[in-house]
């Protein structure tokens, strides 16, 4: 005799299975989660496996240090490996943090382009100085700046925005970027306009957008360790040369 499930059919005890597994998820839910959130944050522990670093792995400046580590990053898969958090200060002195991608890593310093009339353009062309944050969390590193901000030359700029997808050069015309607008509608209405403006030709760089650029004076390079004796090295310009130092963690 076959029993009371052999007697449904495929379909119905997959519905009878599917109702069971959704009332028993939605009372864990309702039970639990609030308390599972909480403890998941107070508790949450990773055990930093990676291996060590130590002087003499590394190079002599910090920015052929940061491309061995950005090319760790690249080869490892981490996500946007050139994105960076950057903190300016805004006319009451409060600090403001966003995420930004570098799009020039060399001697001169980090470029990212940005609009010069957004939030972070007025308050670094009123406050130039800056740090920033790489944050390769899955290879337990991290990489600090401090530094000042000077605009990059508008050959540069004109270069890099000729390199953009058409789309991105018309958004840069479209979006009065970090002002406050009545609804996307208003947006989607300024991309159409400004691409009927510009069809049929070559898109020019808005006058207010451009390069920036961090001249870096002091970067650090840390690198995660088990239980929390994390390595840490800084290096500080000074003033002919780079020198280096460890930090405690």
């Amino acid at each position: 005799m076959g029993s009371h499930y052999g007697k449904q059919s495929p379909s119905r005890w997959l519905c009878t299975y599917s109702r069971c597994a959704l009332a028993v998820y939605a009372w864990y839910n309702s039970h639990c989660s609030k308390k599972r959130v909480v403890v998941s944050l107070r508790d949450r522990r990773v055990q930093y496996e990676t291996a060590g670093l130590d002087l003499a792995d590394l190079a002599a400046t910090p920015i052929q240090q940061w491309h061995h580590w950005y090319d760790d990053a690249v080869e490892a898969g981490v996500a946007e490996p050139n994105a960076m958090t950057v903190s300016s200060i805004d006319a009451e002195g409060q600090p403001d943090a966003r995420v930004v991608l570098a799009r020039e890593v060399n001697d001169e310093g980090i470029v990212f382009y940005t609009n010069y009339e957004s939030a972070k353009g007025i308050q670094l062309a009123g406050v130039p100085f800056v740090s920033a944050v790489f944050a390769w969390l899955d290879l337990h590193r991290q990489v600090r700046v401090r530094g000042e901000i000077e605009v990059v030359s508008s050959e540069e700029s004109d270069a890099y925005f000729a390199s953009r997808p058409r789309e991105s050069q018309i958004g840069a015309w479209a979006s009065a970027q970090s002002q406050v607008i009545t609804g996307r509608e208003e947006l989607d209405a300024a991309v159409v306009e400004m691409t009927q403006r510009f069809m049929g030709g070559d898109v020019p760089r808005p006058p207010h957008w451009g390069g920036l650029r961090i001249v870096p004076s002091t970067v650090e390079f840390w690198q995660g360790r088990p239980s929390r004796l994390h390595d840490r090295f800084r290096y500080a310009w000074a003033g002919t040369q780079w020198s280096i130092s460890r930090l405690a963690p």
